[in-house]
């Protein structure tokens, strides 16, 4: 099989979407597979492009596998089992807790260094 690249575009509408490109033109379509917990995912859609050396890989992400903690899903050329990507879901509580004590210690910092001006600024005068 011939080198393949899959890059991401976008994740829209519980769709994920990446262009998979290959450096020679006119080769046979590869067999893609996503899996999730070792589970191949249904309805998985690879559309070769007017190119001839690039194809839109489209992922429907089922609803029922959405659900807190970290969901990853691997993308595979089927009869190599070659890894050409993957993607990953985080959600729930504890990724809310880290954001928000990220943000706490953000505007400790914000706070310090406004002191710290403050200071200087009246030292300064």
């Amino acid at each position: 099989m011939t080198e393949l690249t899959l890059t991401k575009t976008r994740l829209f509408e519980g769709v994920w979407e990446g262009l998979l490109t290959s450096e020679q033109s006119d080769i046979p379509q590869p067999d893609i597979q996503v899996t999730f917990q070792q589970m191949p995912l249904a309805d998985v859609q690879l559309r070769e492009r007017k190119d001839k050396k690039s194809w839109l890989l489209r992922v429907p992400i089922p609803s029922h596998l959405i659900s807190d903690g970290v969901q990853t899903f691997l993308i595979q050329e089927k009869k190599s089992s070659i890894i050409l990507g993957s993607f990953a879901l985080m959600t729930g509580d504890i990724l809310s807790y880290d954001i928000r004590s990220e943000v706490a210690l953000l505007r400790e910092e914000l706070d310090m260094l406004k002191r710290a001006l403050r200071r200087h600024c009246l030292e300064t005068v």
